[in-house]
């Protein structure tokens, strides 16, 4: 893939990469949407509030449920459907979260000892299906089969996008486009579907479904390119997991299909040992680091963020400017500049 790099608009007052514009816009909206996570967790078996409690108040920016809120400020939705349907964006992540860590055998997750961990595999995959079980609830709570055929859409879209990156785990002559369409499904349709119900429930018209999906899409592969970017230049401390988890369980990233595309023999010798599972020590990584860094494959993976994102402020275009607007940009601009 190859595009021209736009410098990112800022929001105007702007002094830096910033998500609390997103966040005093949506404050209210959000108390409402965190009562309805607390109250449809729980459970008569203690074990799973425990256990989704751990990981929902574990300190993640809530920022899916926050796409909604911030939609239906955006097209001046006036009621309050989109609060439960944001809670069920954060169930429908929170499960896949679960699972996740389950699948990749990870060890922390938002700076703390992952739930797997502390509660075994069997306890989490079965929480992960209750949440999901919750949400789908929510769903037709609201009445709304075109809500419920986006969102469940999404579901569907998220869980090939695990199985499409289970198949490309240790294969090194995974191309950037099959990437980008992975994380196009895991990571992107959820950012989509929560940005699109904010315009179903306001009745918009296609064109503002479209724009919603559009900003959302763009702005979720980018939030996962920096993700990808940060594996191979944060230590676990700012990232929240162990550094070095996707060089370890062979996932080509973005930092790890260039730095082999743009590598020598050597090189390309070392990361086919290391996708295959036999380079996985604190020295290897410490290799693949210099790798990465000498080919600047991390500041590549963050130029191709900021494509993607000024394509999510681009789709806005539509909206009248304003506070909602102005605080969605910037956090199209947080999603490339953040260092967490």
């Amino acid at each position: 893939m190859t595009a021209e790099i736009v410098p990112l608009a800022r929001a105007s007052g702007a002094t830096q990469a910033s998500i609390d514009a997103m966040l005093s816009l949506t404050a209210p909206g959000l108390n409402a949407v965190n009562a309805v996570i607390l109250d449809r967790m729980q459970s008569e078996i203690p074990l799973i509030p425990r256990l989704a409690g751990h990981l929902i108040s574990g300190g993640g920016k809530r920022l899916r449920p926050m796409l909604t809120l911030a939609g239906a400020e955006l097209v001046g939705y006036q009621g309050t459907r989109h609060h439960k349907l944001a809670a069920a964006v954060e169930f429908i992540h929170t499960a896949t979260l679960l699972h996740d860590d389950v699948v990749d055998g990870s060890e922390m997750r938002r700076g703390k000892a992952a739930a797997n961990i502390i509660f075994g595999n069997p306890a989490t995959v079965l929480v992960g299906d209750f949440l999901f079980s919750r949400a789908f609830e929510l769903m037709t709570e609201d009445g709304s089969l075109r809500v419920l055929k986006i969102l469940s859409s999404a579901s569907a879209i998220i869980a090939e996008g695990e199985v499409a990156q289970l198949t490309a785990q240790r294969k090194v002559a995974t191309s950037e486009q099959r990437y980008l369409d992975i994380i196009g499904s895991k990571t992107a349709a959820l950012f989509a579907a929560a940005s699109r119900i904010a315009a179903v429930v306001a009745e918009c018209s296609e064109a503002e479904e479209q724009a919603l999906d559009d900003y959302g899409r763009n702005l979720g592969i980018a939030f996962q390119l920096v993700d990808d970017a940060l594996d191979y230049s944060s230590d676990a401390a700012e990232m929240g997991k162990d550094r070095g988890d996707d060089f370890r369980e062979g996932k080509m990233t973005l930092p790890v299909i260039l730095a082999y595309a743009r590598g020598d023999a050597e090189e390309r010798k070392f990361w086919e040992a290391a996708i295959l599972g036999h380079r996985t020590s604190d020295e290897d990584l410490a290799h693949a680091v210099s790798l990465v860094e000498r080919h600047d494959c991390v500041t590549a993976t963050r130029d191709r963020a900021r494509h993607f994102a000024q394509m999510a402020a681009d789709a806005l275009s539509i909206f009248p400017d304003g506070k909602a607007r102005e605080a969605m940009v910037e956090a199209a601009h947080f999603a490339v500049a953040r260092g967490h």
